[in-house]
């Protein structure tokens, strides 16, 4: 089945008509929700069911469940987590590795639950003392080795859930001293420096399946684009750090991009990203976004693939014993 080069948001608790229609025409590879599209979990269930009937087949759902401050689904129906630095903090060297397993087998046991099976988690960067607070406690750590072996815990906890997992955001964002959703960051850190550091996470979990680019420029690669929308960043991601799984973009709609939707679309797919995202899910910018989209074809299809054949039945689970266990490392 022919499949855009797009993951697309929705508006709203339900799809209208016109989105139904819209999502049926363009075949979106996948679709991610936010805060907005999220109530219970009878109208969540209602959601997914009908976002993948509006294409025709089961999409990918993805959703920002990283647990702390980025969390889509809150109490008092799902639960609340601690963000997971300060979760790091907490537990001891000898049990940080299965607490955090755990911690996102019982999340992707809640998102099994409502019918999504993407998670944009685990973010590998390093955070620096420059960071912005935007990035600060959501990591995992401070070295290249903790980031990978929690990031790797991460995507265990994930894939055993029957979730896939996104490693975000590649090359590293921990430099970044702005929010990229208003402002580009520039990271003027040397790039042997980059190298040692800051891609290493990244290069140690290649093996995932997917990744979201980061809105950085990296002046010592490339001071004149910012990884998402730069060749040279993306062969850097492809051939120095290995990853040779399915690339999106972070959300085009964020101000760290210049030009307009059309122009970041272009500039995105032709520096070698596999399919865009946006997601505030407003159609008059996805129509615009959809003027420059193409179909999933060669690599970029072939990724696709199989990240979504990696997606399976979850693994038997006792979610009250994985509670107490995950309460007993604290």
């Amino acid at each position: 089945m022919a499949q855009s080069a797009v993951i697309f948001g929705c508006d709203g608790l339900a799809l209208s008509t016109m989105e139904q229609a819209f999502f049926s025409d363009v075949k979106p590879w996948a679709f991610i929700l936010f805060s907005r599209n999220l109530n219970t979990p009878v109208q969540i269930r209602k959601l997914c069911r009908d976002l993948r009937d509006a294409v025709g087949y089961y999409v990918p759902i993805l959703i920002d469940q990283e647990g702390g401050r980025v969390a889509r689904l809150k109490g008092p129906n799902w639960r609340e987590w601690a963000p997971p630095l300060d979760q790091m903090n907490i537990v001891s060297a000898k049990n940080a590795r299965r607490a955090m397993v755990l911690r996102y087998r019982l999340i992707a046991h809640e998102l099994n639950q409502l019918g999504i099976d993407v998670n944009c988690a685990p973010m590998l960067d390093i955070p620096t003392s420059e960071a912005h607070e935007i990035i600060a406690n959501r990591c995992y750590g401070t070295t290249p080795d903790v980031v990978s072996n929690m990031g790797r815990a991460c995507a265990e906890g994930l894939l055993a859930g029957g979730v896939l997992p996104i490693i975000k955001h590649i090359p590293g964002h921990g430099r970044g001293s702005a929010d990229s959703h208003f402002e580009l960051p520039i990271v003027n850190t040397s790039s042997h420096t980059l190298n040692l550091i800051d891609f290493e996470p990244f290069r140690q979990l290649a093996d995932l399946p997917m990744a979201m680019t980061a809105h950085i420029i990296y002046s010592s690669i490339d001071p004149n684009a910012c990884a998402t929308v730069s060749p040279k960043m993306i062969d850097i991601i492809r051939n120095s750090i290995g990853f040779d799984g399915l690339l999106m973009t972070d959300d085009l709609s964020m101000k760290a991009l210049d030009g307009s939707l059309s122009e970041r679309t272009i500039a995105s797919l032709n520096a070698g990203c596999d399919v865009v995202l946006h997601c505030n899910g407003k159609m008059n910018e996805m129509i615009q976004i959809m003027t420059e989209v193409c179909l999933l074809s060669g690599k970029s299809k072939k990724r696709a693939e199989i990240a979504e054949n990696l997606r399976c039945v979850p693994d038997s689970f006792d979610v009250k014993e994985a509670s107490k266990i995950f309460a007993s490392l604290m």
